[in-house]
């Protein structure tokens, strides 16, 4: 065949193939106008044909797009760029630094300054954080120096790749993770990092047949050394009010088996735990699993209403300090790793910046802040707010979003949906395949080391050696006026009434003189 003849036949070829596809995109047109034109459900669809579908289609595009062509450096939710980039920078160990100024405003009221010192804490006079001792009253205390932690994130709402990576990079940071309620998987103590096991209202990992607390199965648990706490899960940042969300496209015959639900079913927990309906029956809990564990326990919790606290304050001072929770884990309102329906997710519960300061002063008042250790948790995933949260009051900071940003989490919205783009929540493992837990592992590690050298940086600026002996004095809040005042003048102290009259003057230091640990 000549040249000619094929360049014949190729371009007939190619007409032809033009021809049937267009032919071929009328046919589906008039086939998706008869569908459309015929259904009821959608009104769009039905007066506009064809065309509407392509609403959907940028509606979906723009959640994933949003973030690159529209969104501010400081204006998108639930994370802004500005603080995304930060922790991809940090994961991956580059320069942190920042050219011609902040883009943060300073004015609007809430905005936390921190006071710098006249006289910064030398580079040679710096000192690590200090070592915190949890559980003094359980047969085995926990002693940790990591103020930056994992929180709770079950097997099912991450991946087997990410639940490596988070384990190994644990290991290496130096700092815990939480289980969440899902129970204990392999891929939790692959790394040999430390754990915080979570029981959850289902109690899934320490569950009977008929979905009671085991003790043989806390007994079996208590006996892994990597295993150093138990925290009971009351409710959680993302819902208050509501158990745990896991679709059933997430749950395979592995969670299936870890949780002991049916493989294929959505796994929901109750609302809240049938043992447990009052301040006496938790803290019957707390001390029956302390009891048989031998290890500290204590509860995660939102904030909402708050008279159960002070029944909870008085309760322990009744029984004896040996008797109160070893820590109390409080939840943000605006926490939200996990499936949560958006009534609860948008108008539930207190964000942390009210329910931290309030129970760090009912704590002191009550001669129970040294007592009882303070972890926090809720959007903190930068070194300023980490800060702010140990000078108010915090033992610790817990962070979920923080690490999935770490282990690459782009902020697509797809986490219940079984198909995350970065392998992070999915099961699907054509998705998984991207995440490389050995990596990723290494970005978990460096995140938690440039978080803890920036909260330590803001603290040498205070003037104090280390990152818990911020206090509530070294900050400043923006009010109203677009003046900024002290921490302590902003959170008052309440007047807490204990045992029908108002508490004793407690030897414990106030609030602006709290240390840490």
């Amino acid at each position: 065949m000549s040249a000619e003849q094929f360049t014949f036949t190729f371009l007939n070829v190619l007409s032809l193939m033009f021809i049937v596809l267009i032919v071929g995109a009328i046919l589906l047109f008039i086939v998706y106008y008869i569908i459309d034109i015929t259904q009821h459900t959608h009104t769009l669809r039905r007066n506009y044909p064809v065309i509407a579908r392509f609403r959907y289609w940028f509606e979906h595009l723009g959640t994933f797009f949003r973030q690159y062509f529209f969104a501010m450096d400081r204006e998108e939710m639930p994370f802004n760029r500005a603080e995304r980039a930060w922790v991809y920078r940090a994961a991956k160990n580059v320069d942190p630094n920042a050219a011609f100024g902040s883009t943060r405003d300073l004015n609007p009221t809430g905005t936390i300054l921190f006071l710098n010192s006249a006289f910064p804490v030398l580079e040679k006079d710096a000192a690590l954080p200090s070592p915190v001792t949890i559980g003094p009253y359980a047969r085995t205390p926990y002693t940790t120096s990591s103020l930056f932690n994992i929180s709770g994130m079950s097997y099912g709402a991450l991946s087997k790749p990410a639940l490596l990576a988070l384990s190994r990079g644990a290991k290496k940071a130096g700092c815990w993770l939480n289980t969440g309620e899902g129970g204990l998987s392999p891929y939790h103590l692959d790394g040999g990092c430390d754990l915080i096991f979570q029981i959850g209202t289902a109690k899934y990992g320490v569950r009977d047949m008929e979905g009671n607390l085991s003790d043989s199965r806390l007994q079996e648990l208590a006996a892994i050394d990597a295993i150093k706490m138990f925290e009971i899960k009351l409710s959680q940042g993302a819902k208050p009010g509501k158990g745990g969300i896991l679709p059933a496209e997430k749950v395979s015959e592995e969670i299936a088996a870890i949780r002991g639900i049916p493989v294929g079913h959505p796994s929901i927990s109750p609302n809240g735990h049938t043992d447990i309906r009052s301040v006496d029956d938790l803290l019957d809990m707390i001390n029956h699993v302390r009891t048989v564990t031998g290890k500290p326990v204590g509860f995660k919790a939102v904030i909402g209403e708050t008279t159960w606290l002070v029944d909870l304050v008085k309760a322990i001072r009744n029984r004896g300090i040996e008797h109160a929770p070893d820590f109390i884990t409080i939840d943000s309102a605006d926490g939200g790793s996990g499936a949560a329906p958006q009534p609860l997710m948008d108008y539930v519960g207190l964000p942390l910046k009210e329910s931290l300061p309030w129970v760090v002063n009912l704590l002191i008042e009550a001669g129970l802040k040294q007592r009882i250790k303070l972890i926090v948790a809720g959007k903190l995933i930068t070194p300023s707010l980490v800060a702010w949260a140990l000078a108010c009051g915090a033992d610790f900071v817990n962070s979920a979003r923080g690490f999935m940003f770490a282990l690459g989490c782009i902020q697509a919205m797809q986490c219940h949906k079984n198909t995350c783009p970065t392998g992070v929540t999915t099961h699907n493992p054509k998705l998984q395949r991207g995440l490389d837990p050995t990596d990723k592992a290494n970005r978990v590690a460096f995140y938690h080391q440039n978080m803890t050298y920036g909260v330590g940086m803001i603290a040498h600026a205070c003037g104090v050696s280390e990152p818990r002996q911020l206090s509530s004095r070294h900050v400043h809040i923006v009010t109203a006026p677009g003046v900024s005042v002290s921490l302590d003048d902003f959170y008052p102290q309440p007047v807490v009434i204990v045992d029908n009259k108002p508490a004793t003057p407690s030897t414990e230091p106030t609030n602006s003189e709290v240390r840490h640990g």
